[in-house]
């Protein structure tokens, strides 16, 4: 296992693929959400993700933004 620095110092290319993955997860789990045969508890469970996936799409676009 490799350990980072206690620090929050993160490479741009760490910043980009974290990003990316972050993607593609806010796209899988809308596709989940537009089938619409979810049950309420299961809605209610998709749309706190997908606002937890952007919250950390934008701190991370503006992490990105930063180290630039």
């Amino acid at each position: 296992m490799i350990r980072q620095p206690c620090g929050n110092e993160h490479t741009q290319d760490e910043l980009q693929e974290a990003l990316r993955a972050i993607s593609s997860m806010i796209g899988k789990v809308e596709k989940v959400s537009e089938k619409g045969t979810l049950e309420p508890s299961q809605q209610t469970l998709i749309a706190r993700r997908l606002k937890a996936l952007r919250i950390a799409s934008e701190l991370i676009t503006s992490k990105i933004d930063e180290v630039k």
